[in-house]
């Protein structure tokens, strides 16, 4: 049985290679070669946080993978702690492959690729300026995921901690980034190519109002019922809203609460839209041009991940 610890696995796997496997599974998962597992969420009280536990099997591998993921709230104001372990599996005899004991990194890389397989995908070509709402980790790992597939030159953040984002700020310009602080949300949002939300907020963040035509969304924090990061309106306005999977995300956050406010909302499956870079769809090329008009004539993207 191989057991790997934290930094042996930030070794073998970084954004790129990540993002290539994210949009394999995808693949694998529109043409239904790939099994998820129901979402087991369990929440605590003291201190508040949640443990999710995920599992999923693409059919064409002898392992199957199953996680546990933690988010604790410290109620001191410092940033959520995240923790977390990988099990993998054999698909033959159900016996331990591996322990993963990667604190929770996987799943902050996992979450930060599928954000830039959705911007790759989603956003104009030509974006440069981009949104992040949120100062703690999963913002780093988005924009890091997201550096790789687009050519950002300006960066605004906000968060309800100050200081976190001045941390943030400061990192991103010591990288020779241009990134400022904002005082707001709205501040930042407006005018913004790429808009991420990556917050535990369980009050609406983004206002449609707030989002120019073309623009796109990332909104990966709403993983319960309760957590809510866009308003009302802004999965109403987008030309395509795309998701992870239809049966998580109308249970959980942005499209569950949507669903129940704006009964038009479209949501289209990011297994959906993976073909997209498959060869036959991208041999085809119609499909493709007429969704990215379809997209850029009517408003904004919205990717929500659970």
């Amino acid at each position: 049985m191989l057991v790997l610890n934290e930094l042996e696995i930030r070794a073998l796997v970084g954004p790129g290679n990540a993002r290539a496997a994210i949009e394999h599974a995808f693949r694998a998962l529109h043409r239904g070669e790939a099994t998820l597992a129901d979402v087991i969420s369990m929440p605590f009280k003291d201190p508040e946080g949640v443990a999710h536990i995920k599992a999923g099997h693409l059919h064409d591998e002898d392992v199957w993978t199953t996680k546990v993921s933690c988010d604790f709230d410290p109620g001191d104001g410092s940033p959520m702690l995240h923790n977390g372990v990988m099990l993998v599996l054999s698909a033959r005899d159900g016996s331990v492959v591996a322990v993963l004991a990667d604190n929770g990194y996987l799943t902050e890389l996992r979450t930060g690729a599928a954000g830039a397989v959705a911007a790759d995908l989603l956003a104009r070509p030509d974006a440069t300026s981009v949104a992040i709402v949120g100062a703690g980790s999963q913002a780093r790992f988005q924009l890091e995921a997201l550096l790789e597939v687009r050519s950002i030159d300006n960066l605004r953040v906000a968060s309800r901690s100050s200081r976190r984002a001045q941390e943030f700020v400061d990192e991103c310009s010591r990288r020779g980034l241009s990134a400022r602080l904002c005082d707001s949300v709205e501040e930042a949002v407006r005018g913004a190519d790429i808009v991420l939300t990556v917050t535990p907020s369980t009050d609406p963040l983004v206002e449609a109002a707030w989002l120019e035509p073309g623009t796109h969304v990332t909104a990966v924090g709403s993983d319960e019922p309760t957590k809510r990061e866009l308003g009302p309106g802004v999965l109403g306005r987008a030309a395509v809203v795309a998701v992870d999977d239809r049966r998580q995300t109308a249970a959980f956050g942005e499209v569950h609460h949507a669903l129940g406010e704006e009964p038009n909302v479209v949501t289209l499956g990011v297994s959906d839209i993976a073909r997209l870079r498959s060869p036959s769809w991208l041999v085809a090329g119609a499909g493709y041009g007429r969704f990215r008009r379809f997209r850029a004539s009517r408003g904004a993207a919205c990717t929500v991940w659970g």
